[in-house]
């Protein structure tokens, strides 16, 4: 489903990403492992079309991707979950995802809605309440349920576990867990290691904008990632 091949990126003349090379398959949930600065956000930005490459390629389904427009790239279904969730506070939980599944044609985004109470009830109890009145966890609910909205074939989550109680994260892990048990292909950016490999089946470890290993969750649940993170 994707695939990056000596890619790199950054802001100006300020280089964050460094030949990095990675691949998940159709179906797969791939964890992006790395300390804060690392450039996972960066990268996932770079995919989505928010920050350009200076070199290297993404290809998306078979399509090269690379510095093609955002909305473009939204429009093939690549969806990011930004990190910080980025819902409007002063919309409904409603208008939130009906802007969500604004790349659909009114009669399939009334379809998706209706399809995503169905697996998110709780979302559909709070339909009318203003998304800025919710809390944490129901916030990155009604993110995940935005993106869902979007019927991706990838979708990009950025830092998921952040602010949460452990409460929530349980519930968003096992949300996106469901998510992938359909079908859905992610990459998920996450500090937490243990909370991303207990979800996916293999990553990759950036320090300084590099890719410094990859493997599954025994080969990375070693002293060396740990020291990735010390470093």
């Amino acid at each position: 489903m994707l695939e990056i091949k000596g890619l790199c990126a950054g802001y100006g003349k300020v280089s964050v990403i460094h030949e990095a090379t990675l691949h998940v398959a159709k179906g797969d949930c791939v964890a992006l492992l790395g300390p804060n600065n690392a450039g996972k956000t960066t990268l996932l930005r770079t995919i989505s079309g928010l920050v350009r490459a200076t070199a290297g390629r993404i290809v998306v389904d078979g399509d090269n991707i690379t510095n093609m427009r955002s909305s473009a790239i939204v429009a093939r279904g690549i969806i990011q979950i930004p990190e910080g969730r980025h819902i409007f506070g002063a919309l409904s939980v409603e208008e939130n995802l009906i802007i969500g599944g604004s790349r659909l044609k009114h009669g399939p985004r009334m379809k998706s809605l209706e399809k995503l109470y169905q697996r998110f009830p709780q979302l559909g109890e709070l339909r009318k309440r203003s998304a800025g009145t919710l809390s944490g966890g129901q916030q990155q609910m009604l993110a995940i349920g935005r993106a869902v909205m979007a019927e991706p074939i990838l979708l990009l989550i950025d830092e998921p576990s952040l602010g949460l109680s452990p409460v929530a994260i349980d519930e968003i892990f096992a949300i996106l867990q469901s998510l992938q048990r359909t079908g859905v292909t992610i990459l998920l950016s996450e500090q937490n290691a243990d909370l991303s490999l207990n979800l996916c089946s293999r990553g990759y470890v950036l320090s300084k904008g590099r890719i410094v290993m990859e493997g599954d969750g025994h080969t990375l649940r070693n002293a060396a990632l740990q020291d990735v993170y010390m470093a």
